[in-house]
């Protein structure tokens, strides 16, 4: 027999609320909303990127879908600068871009690599080296990460359905399923 999730009202809340400073797909005032905390350089958001896709197609603009950077750096030692390339990517309009070519090259984080896929989207790559060499957005990561852990985060994906931590599976039906749940019982 499964064994049926946790109900949103016993698992911990997002702390931070979603706001216009988060990269969303998807308005902010759609009906139902997902956040992962994700680290670039961990298997298991690596199977999860596929799947999120799939639901943003399946429910479309009643979806908002948010990423906070959660690198766990003592596992991932590529993972907080993939984070950061992400946000500079994002400092010139290509956070998702970036976000996307991450996931689908887990293999290649590096520096060289990071530099490699930058220049794939045409960015400003002496400016990407900068803010990367200088930590520009480390503090940006930090805030992501720092707000995963007041909401209960330890482990990557962490996934929050419609502000709620959700325990279960992160597979497409599943995650469709704990959208549509929360949403009729909330």
């Amino acid at each position: 027999m499964k064994q049926r999730a946790t109900t949103h009202a016993q698992a911990p809340k997002l702390a931070v609320p979603i706001s216009k400073r988060d990269h969303m797909q998807g308005s902010i005032k759609a009906p139902l909303n997902l956040v992962e905390y994700g680290d670039y350089e961990c298997p298991y958001c690596g199977l999860a990127h596929p799947v999120v896709k799939e639901v943003q197609s399946e429910l479309g603009d009643r979806l908002c879908f948010v990423f906070r950077n959660f690198p766990l750096v003592d596992m991932h030692p590529h993972a907080e600068t993939a984070a950061e390339a992400a946000e500079a990517a994002g400092a010139q309009g290509q956070f998702w871009e970036m976000h996307d070519i991450l996931y689908e090259n887990q293999h290649a984080l590096d520096d060289e690599d990071l530099i490699s896929h930058a220049a794939k989207l045409d960015l400003d790559m002496e400016r990407l080296v900068d803010e990367l060499d200088e930590g520009v957005y480390r503090p940006r990561v930090e805030e992501d990460f720092q707000s995963g852990v007041r909401s209960g985060v330890s482990g990557t994906p962490a996934f929050f359905v419609n502000g709620f931590l959700h325990e279960g599976e992160y597979d497409f039906d599943t995650l469709v399923n704990a959208l549509m749940e929360t949403r009729e019982q909330g």
